[in-house]
């Protein structure tokens, strides 16, 4: 099969050949038609985060099941699917409580700890694969399809996470990021007033026809005077930081009003600063939130199925063009996601 092989961090991607996977005890291999291309697998890329090389990564699939080993049940050759990002065992407390991402013995993740979607086939435990809903055009829209587990499914958990009900005011730091722009179409789904926050002015546009009600200009350092005018002086109702360095976890949690909710996920994952006194009075929540569970990738599918949300997709290419596009993931200059189409 034809794969992309990263040999050592901070090396171009080699087109190779490798061997066709086959399907162990308890695996599946599918055939890849479509692979995301996010900001997470560039971190690898670039040497920022630690993987197994020489390594084939992405995770954000679209495939069909080509074989199935012995001993699976719930596939069969021919079943459209995406995967689950962590190698979770499914048998601990918390993968049968649902809480895959906080698996009591993880495997690492798809991309990083065994080969990932650049690939023409990819091997995994059966169970990492899920069955994408029926109604779901995967085949006309395989790229849109494989960004779904990461850039909707994460925003829709923050929701849950956040508590957010209709009517609140959510703000969005890195609102013009990958994840940050579809928080906001996410967050006007759940009918809320949304107002983006970010410092690239080329995204504001993007911003707004995703969903944001208003945008905060963060370059200027007045943040939290901004979003106090926005809503009158009583501050927001909940805070998502996707950047998640000191200043903008403290200008989140200063931002926040009575009963406000903070989450923070990936980004810098900073120490800060917050005060208990406002926490306590103005009974406030700090709350992290750590990728997302097999069921909310299946209710996001689902809401892609039934066409109430959409991902944005603005850069599909051929396996042939990744180097390019992941110097554009790489230089901030992909609104929305990224993909790479692997079956051509």
């Amino acid at each position: 099969m034809k794969a992309l092989l990263l040999r050592a961090p901070n090396t171009p991607f080699e087109m190779v050949e490798l061997p066709d996977p086959v399907a162990g005890p308890g695996e599946a291999v599918a055939r890849v038609l479509a692979c995301g291309s996010g900001l997470t697998i560039q971190h690898v890329k670039a040497g920022r985060m630690a993987a197994k090389f020489p390594a084939v990564i992405g995770h954000e699939i679209t495939a069909e099941i080509v074989q199935v080993g012995a001993g699976v049940r719930g596939l069969a050759v021919g079943d459209p699917v995406t995967a689950y990002f962590y190698l979770n065992c499914g048998y601990c407390r918390h993968c049968l409580e649902n809480l895959e991402p906080l698996c009591e013995n993880p495997g690492g993740n798809v991309g990083f700890d065994c080969h990932g979607g650049y690939a023409g086939y990819i091997k995994l435990p059966a169970h990492i694969f899920i069955k994408l809903p029926a109604g779901l055009d995967y085949k006309a829209h395989p790229a849109e399809i494989g960004v779904v587990t990461d850039a909707l499914a994460t925003p829709y958990k923050v929701l849950k996470r956040a508590r957010v009900k209709a009517g609140e005011t959510v703000a969005v730091f890195g609102a013009g990021g990958g994840l940050g722009i579809h928080q906001l179409m996410m967050a006007k789904w759940a009918r809320a007033r949304v107002i983006a926050v970010d410092v690239a002015r080329d995204k504001f546009e993007a911003c707004r026809k995703a969903g944001a009600d208003e945008v905060v200009d963060a370059s200027g350092g007045r943040t939290v005077e901004a979003l106090k005018d926005l809503t009158r002086g009583r501050g927001v109702d909940v805070a998502i930081d996707y950047v998640s360095s000191a200043s903008t976890l403290e200008a989140a949690v200063q931002a926040l009003g009575p009963r406000g909710r903070l989450v923070t996920l990936g980004g810098a994952g900073q120490v800060f600063r917050a005060s208990a006194r406002d926490l306590l009075y103005k009974e406030q929540e700090l709350l992290g939130s750590r990728y997302v569970t097999r069921s909310e990738i299946l209710d996001t599918l689902d809401l892609v199925a039934r066409r109430e949300v959409w991902p944005l997709v603005t850069d599909i290419r051929p396996l042939s063009q990744a180097e390019a596009l992941h110097l554009r993931v790489e230089r901030g200059e992909v609104t929305g996601r990224a993909a790479l189409l692997i079956q051509s």
